[in-house]
């Protein structure tokens, strides 16, 4: 394995890979973490980028718990035993895989309706001499930050009226516009935060039995079949934690019906990217027929995946969700925590990095993003779907009605409390580019052959399932086969 070494204060407390690994199977409470971390194995380690903070140490432990999870729900159901094996080098490309993957041979960045809107996403300079990330990678948020600032539409614009602000009053005044934004904090400041403050006191996983339900006992599937098969996810998610972890759950068995609104769409390149082996509906919960088709949909539905703030106004959440459908699980993604002092405030994986200090962290001349740009979104994903896994299989001896909470700003104090490596060892490393340090895979879709990072890990007996069919957003109707 590849050595590292850790800053002077990080030395005595860093955790293992083996300690990682057990960390997160604690976390998920599965039944025996020890027992659990023997049977992932990580080939590699960091530093394999230039960042100080152990990126392919977090994601490939991620990575492995996902793979052993699904792994021990599969025996639950009648399948061997196995053991997961991830490449270091494997994970440092699923954080990557939005530069990786290749739509028709053009970059996924390249085809949205309008590239700027991803392009102008960036630290801008305040009068304060403070920074702040500013969103715009959606129109909505571009108009946003655009109404505060009433600057041009390019990036000269956005920066020169940006550096007329104090980095605190315009965070304020883009998010009371709908918009997102995040001064640059340092991880001292973060904590005395009361935003910081709620999110450091969680765990990166939260999992909490919610209400009574009877058992819900798995059937024995055969072995040409996948470990999810025949469970039903209800997708209503948006970007790349939620799509991705919905994703992963398709591609090991499970019927995912994709929602979304047809007037806040994903662009075309992200559903091809994050919709394998989902069905894909239109649903608006304003509408009253759309409300009534979503409720008939949950009542066979086994899990709720969402990343959306204000369900609640609309009777879907969770505890009304719940209370429609005992035994449900549901998952949720959020950037601050649902019910902390930011719970209303929007986030993206850049604005994690922004508000905990991260980006301080990564600093060069300025404050920057990891050097595989995401981070967070991909952690979250593989997180999650880990634990609809867990939580399968404790449902179906245990019963119950369940919630998983993973927050963008939770995974940043996670990858953080792993322990900093020394700039000066990894400063020389070359920056991630369009190589990537494993396989990718190619696929024909409805949209064009996709090239993408190939499944990050294998199992010891028995092949990894192929991602499934892309469809178009719209495509199906809103309802089960």
């Amino acid at each position: 394995m590849t050595s590292h070494t850790l800053t002077t204060t990080e030395q005595a407390s860093a955790p293992s890979t083996g300690d990682i690994l057990s960390g997160l199977l604690h976390t998920l409470e599965g039944p025996d973490p020890a027992r659990g971390a023997e049977d992932i194995t990580v080939v590699g380690a960091d530093p394999l980028v230039p960042s100080v903070h152990r990126l392919a140490d977090a994601m490939s432990a991620a990575i492995g718990v996902f793979g052993r999870q699904t792994a021990a729900l599969g025996e639950l159901r009648g399948h061997p035993h196995q053991r997961v094996q991830v490449e270091a080098g494997a994970a440092i490309d699923q954080l990557m895989a939005t530069y990786h993957t290749t739509l028709a041979g053009r970059s996924l960045g390249t085809l949205f309706d309008d590239p700027a809107l991803l392009a102008h996403n960036d630290f801008y300079r305040t009068r304060d001499g403070r920074w702040i990330f500013l969103i715009t990678t959606y129109p909505h948020l571009r108009d946003a930050v655009h109404s505060v600032l009433r600057c041009g539409l390019d990036k000269v614009g956005i920066a020169r009226a940006a550096a007329d602000w104090d980095a605190f009053t315009l965070e304020e005044a883009v998010c009371a516009r709908g918009g997102a934004a995040c001064v640059v904090r340092s991880r001292s400041e973060w904590l005395a935060h009361p935003a910081g403050r709620f999110v450091a006191r969680r765990p990166v996983v939260e999992i909490d039995r919610v209400a009574d339900a009877p058992a819900r006992p798995l059937t024995p599937v055969p072995a040409a079949q996948e470990a999810l098969a025949g469970v039903r996810v209800l997708d209503l998610t948006h970007v790349i934690a939620g799509p991705v972890a919905a994703r992963l759950l398709a591609q090991f068995g499970a019927d995912v019906l994709h929602l979304s609104r047809p007037d806040r769409p994903d662009p075309v390149p992200m559903i091809a990217m994050t919709g394998a082996g989902k069905r894909n509906a239109y649903c608006d919960l304003r509408d009253e027929h759309d409300r009534a088709a979503f409720h008939d949909a949950l009542g066979d539905a086994d899990v709720f995946v969402h990343a959306y703030r204000g369900l609640a106004r609309h009777g879907a959440s969770t505890e009304d969700l719940v209370r429609r459908r005992p035994g449900l699980i549901t998952l949720e993604y959020h950037a601050w925590g649902a019910e902390g002092p930011w719970g209303e405030r929007g986030g993206f994986d850049q604005l994690a990095c922004s508000a905990t200090g991260f980006a301080v962290e990564e600093w060069t001349d300025r404050p920057s993003l990891p050097p595989t740009y995401l981070l967070n979104d991909y952690l979250a994903a593989y997180l999650g779907a880990a634990a609809v896994a867990t939580v399968l299989r404790r449902r179906a001896t245990e019963g119950g009605s369940w919630r998983i909470r993973v927050t963008l700003a939770g995974v940043c104090h996670w990858v953080q409390e792993l322990g900093l490596l020394t700039r000066e060892d990894v400063i020389d490393l070359p920056r991630p580019g369009r190589t990537p340090f494993a396989a990718l895979s190619t696929t024909a879709t409805d949209f064009g052959p996709l090239t993408e990072p190939a499944t990050p890990f294998t199992y010891s007996g028995r092949p990894v399932p192929q991602p499934g069919r892309r469809s178009p957003l719209g495509s199906a109707p809103l309802q089960w086969l």
